[in-house]
């Protein structure tokens, strides 16, 4: 690997000029198998390396490989409740919510503009880091959903039991859609291609997958002809809206989602728990 690139267990980091790419990998690969459970973590990690980078004045984030931007756990991953010990402990749902909460709160804050290059599926936490980003390019036929309450409806990804939007999905998608909407969206797990959800007006472009570097690097080339400080100022000055709606909701969700898997876990993953 080049001095232009960094590895870490699920994605690497490839600095081109000023702009740097995050290559996330999907999490069911075999070069993350064992580690799915990192990627909130190391994310978090990267976009915080690639804030302090003051060479780095444009961050792209986009899937490993085309097919898939970044998508939770296929349904089979959840079949093993070993695999979801993770969550279940301290130490690991420390390093899970932990990770997520600095990886939104280090999109919203990092003074450089990041551009979600969608190549393939984005579903879960893939989802709510899209979402994060300041523009958001897709190939137009990709899938876009927060499986939370999907219940394993959304094949193939997601748990086959419903848990509250907790890696940023309940705080960024109240921004995107209008309550109606966004309660439709998150509640039943709805789908939405890219095409679908750019003629709604909610994420910037859907192009064909042979069209989308072009499209980005279109973008990426205006960005840099502007000031980089009068870019960040302005970005601070419009997240200040996110900021504050993170701080109102990001870490109850990320909280309540954290229960919600130890009431899983008591209920031997059974899809009938109620209130009795």
């Amino acid at each position: 690997m080049s001095d232009s690139e960094k590895e870490y267990g699920t994605l690497h980091i490839e600095r081109r000029d000023n702009v740097a790419t995050i290559h996330m990998y999907n999490l069911t690969d075999g070069i993350v198998a064992g580690r799915k459970l990192d990627f909130h973590w190391e994310i978090a990690m990267a976009l915080g390396e690639l804030r302090d980078d003051q060479d780095i004045r444009v961050v792209v984030m986009t899937g490993a490989k085309d097919g898939e931007f970044m998508v939770s756990p296929r349904t089979p991953h959840y079949e093993d409740p070993g695999a979801l010990a993770g969550h279940n402990e301290p130490k690991g749902s420390w390093k899970i919510f932990n990770g997520i909460i600095r990886a939104h709160t280090t999109l919203t804050e990092m003074e450089k503009p990041v551009i979600a290059r969608v190549n393939g599926d984005a579903a879960g936490f893939g989802q709510s880091l899209m979402f994060g980003c300041d523009m958001i390019i897709a190939r137009e036929d990709a899938r876009i959903a927060d499986i939370h309450m999907g219940m394993g409806d959304v094949a193939p990804y997601g748990p086959p039991f419903a848990l509250v939007p907790g890696d940023g999905g309940a705080s960024l998608i109240p921004l995107y859609m209008s309550p109606a909407l966004a309660k439709e969206y998150l509640m039943l797990a709805k789908e939405y291609t890219a095409r679908e959800m750019a003629d709604m007006h909610i994420i910037n472009y859907a192009v064909p997958m042979d069209e989308l570097d072009a499209k980005v690097d279109g973008i990426v080339a205006k960005l840099l002809e502007k000031p980089p400080l009068t870019l960040a100022w302005t970005k601070r000055s419009v997240n200040r809206y996110i900021a504050d709606q993170h701080n109102r909701t990001l870490d109850a969700a990320a909280a309540y989602e954290m229960v919600n898997f130890l009431q899983w876990e008591r209920a031997g993953y059974k899809q009938d728990m109620d209130f009795e």
